[in-house]
């Protein structure tokens, strides 16, 4: 047991090396050797986990798919009106593009023209997005005259975006930044009554995602290999699951 262990433990610090070095040196430019030393392991070890770069590639953009679900999942958990939990989510994908490399390393593959792993991390978060400002102007949360396709357009163009920028200023991938964007957003996304009822900061189910990532709760979830501090092989719990 405690080979396989140090085992799932190595395959792990392989994804959070490899998504350092695409996040600083783009696909290309990444090296097979940087990636394991990062890691603390010989080139031997990383062979043994993965056949290919390309590999290792498809295994961050993995990852980093499983943490947006992850995200989506937790921040409709307590039903909210569809667009606080889309205000929810921003917020907490913006802070996560700081804190998650594996996220924002799989994110940052989607761009990359030396890349053609096909994941499409972006498309599926858009596809999310709609599909949260569908559900809005089927209730009524609208405000007259706005179409979601419009909608979807603004809002992917402000977070991508945060995650663009906050690559050279990390200070914008905050939640100041955030509630800044749905405050002069809203007004005219929303209707008059929906605007008295969501909250730009954020609603309590950003108070309990901070206070389980605090107490190490298992809110992270896929999302501790991302942070590369621990490396431990967390799993969602099965509430989450799909």
């Amino acid at each position: 047991m405690a080979k396989q262990d140090r085992a799932v433990r190595t395959r792990q610090e392989l994804i959070c090396s490899a998504a350092e070095v695409f996040d600083r040196r783009g696909f290309m430019s990444a090296s097979l050797a940087d990636i394991s030393t990062g890691a603390g392991v010989s080139t031997g070890a990383l062979n043994f986990h993965f056949s290919s770069k390309k590999e290792l590639g498809e295994t961050v953009q993995a990852a980093a798919e499983e943490s947006l679900r992850y995200i989506t999942t937790a921040c409709t958990e307590a039903r909210p009106s569809p667009l606080q939990t889309l205000i929810d989510a921003t917020h907490v994908l913006a802070t996560q593009f700081g804190e998650n490399v594996v996220l924002r390393a799989g994110l940052g593959l989607d761009n990359d023209a030396a890349w053609d792993g096909g994941a499409e991390l972006w498309l599926k978060w858009r596809s999310w997005v709609r599909g949260m400002l569908t559900i809005a102007e089927y209730e009524g949360n609208l405000a007259d005259g706005v179409l979601p396709d419009d909608a979807c357009s603004t809002i992917m163009a402000i977070v991508m975006g945060i995650e663009s920028l906050g690559r050279k200023d990390a200070a914008l991938c905050s939640r100041c930044v955030v509630t800044r964007f749905w405050t002069m957003v809203l007004p005219s996304l929303a209707s008059e009554e929906t605007r008295t009822e969501i909250d730009a900061a954020g609603s309590e189910v950003l108070a309990r995602w901070d206070e389980h990532k605090r107490t190490g709760d298992d809110v992270a979830g896929p999302l501790t290999v991302a942070r590369c501090d621990t490396c431990v092989d967390e799993r969602l719990p099965d509430s989450h699951r799909r």
